[in-house]
């Protein structure tokens, strides 16, 4: 007697397709080429999950240097001047003052070229 696969089959697909949701064309639609791309999909957000940390630092840096060198500092030495004064902001909150806040930033400027002299 033939097995017919049954409704697990049918669920496994299912989920598959669920996630394809949105795909153009057979990506979307057809089971074998949406399981592909939902593989691939899967890695590339994997992938990129931690890509987005790394990016998100790099922005940080860049928006730090530039309120830095405002105030005739460079990057690196303002950080060895916040480090030596014992601050502990982290470059998140260091470049959203940069941008926000340019007066309280450069308080911390001169605190940190203060340590450096």
């Amino acid at each position: 007697m033939r097995v017919k696969r049954g409704f697990k089959a049918r669920r496994r697909r299912n989920k598959v397709l669920k996630l394809a949701r949105g795909f153009r064309g057979g990506r979307g639609k057809l089971y074998r080429t949406a399981a592909d791309s939902v593989d691939k999909a899967l890695m590339y957000a994997y992938r990129d999950r931690r890509a987005k940390k790394r990016d998100f630092r790099k922005l940080w840096i860049v928006r730090i240097n530039a309120g830095a060198r405002m105030n005739e500092l460079s990057y690196s030495r303002f950080m060895n001047g916040l480090k030596l004064t014992g601050s502990e902001l982290d470059r998140k909150v260091l470049a959203d003052l940069a941008v926000s806040d340019p007066a309280g930033f450069s308080q911390l400027a001169s605190q940190a070229s203060a340590k450096l002299n």
